[in-house]
C-alpha cells in the first residue's frame, strides 16, 4: 500500500524527553500527597493526555478549569527540566525531509498541551514540516482511543489505511492500531519485544522511511 500521510506523537518520539515528563510529574505528585512510582507511570499512564491522567490520580471528574490549572503546574517543571536539553530524536529532521522532498504528508497527533507543543515544535523549529498538529485538547476522547489519529489523517485527507503513525506508548500504538493504520514502535519507552505487536520496531527515525518502504 502507499504511504499517503506519516503521523507522529510528539513526547517519547521527536524528542526524547519522557524521563524529563515523569520527573515532573513525581515531582508533582510528591507536591501533591499522590503516591507515584516510575514504573506504574510507564505501565499505566504513558501515553494517556492531561485529563485522563488527573482523573486518575484523583479518582474523580474533573472540571476543565480544575485541569488546566493542574497542567500549567506540571508542564511548568517539565519545562524548566527540560528547556535546556531540547533536542530532535536522531534521525528526524532527515526524515522530515525525506517525507517533504517525496510528497509524503505529515502530521504530528500529541496528548500534549497547545504550551508544550509550542515549546518543542516552535524550539526545534520544525512547524513547516507538519501540514496539521492535533493536541490533547482538541479530541474528546484521548489515546488509546483512535479520535487523534483519525482526526489528524482526516485533516490531511489520507486513507487510515495507507497511514503510518509513528508511537511510543503502548496506549498510543493501540490507538493506531485502533485507527487501522500501520504502526512504528519507537523504543524510548518499552523494549522492541514488548512493541512487537506494530509492524516496525525501531529506536529512532535513523533511516526509518526506508524501513517502512520496504514493508509496502
Amino acid at each position: 500500500m502507499p504511504i499517503e500521510a506519516v503521523l507522529l506523537d510528539m513526547d517519547g518520539v521527536v524528542v526524547d524527553n519522557l524521563p524529563y515528563h515523569v520527573d515532573a510529574w513525581l515531582l508533582f505528585c510528591e507536591q501533591h500527597g499522590i503516591p507515584l512510582t516510575r514504573e506504574v507511570f510507564y505501565r499505566e499512564l504513558n501515553g494517556m493526555n492531561s485529563k485522563d491522567t488527573f482523573e486518575w490520580f484523583y479518582g474523580r471528574e474533573m472540571s476543565r478549569e480544575e485541569i488546566e490549572h493542574l497542567e500549567e503546574k506540571k508542564e511548568a517543571i517539565y519545562r524548566n527540566f527540560y528547556a535546556d536539553h531540547r533536542v530532535a530524536a536522531p534521525g528526524l529532521i532527515v526524515f522530515l525531509t525525506e517525507l517533504q522532498e517525496q510528497g509524503i504528508a505529515c502530521a504530528l497527533a500529541t496528548s500534549a498541551g497547545q504550551g508544550n507543543i509550542d515549546f518543542i515544535v516552535d524550539g526545534l523549529g520544525i512547524r513547516h514540516f507538519f501540514q496539521a498538529i492535533v493536541g490533547g485538547a482538541e479530541v474528546k476522547k484521548g489515546k488509546p482511543d483512535p479520535e487523534i489519529y483519525m482526526k489528524a489523517a482526516d485533516l490531511l485527507g489520507a486513507n487510515y489505511a495507507h497511514c503510518w503513525v509513528v508511537e511510543d506508548s503502548l496506549q498510543g500504538i493501540q490507538a493506531g492500531l485502533s485507527a487501522g493504520m500501520q504502526v512504528v514502535g519507537i523504543t524510548t519507552s518499552h523494549t522492541a519485544s514488548e512493541l512487537a505487536h506494530t509492524q516496525i520496531q525501531a529506536p529512532n527515525f535513523e533511516g526509518l522511511l526506508g524501513l517502512i518502504q520496504t514493508k509496502l
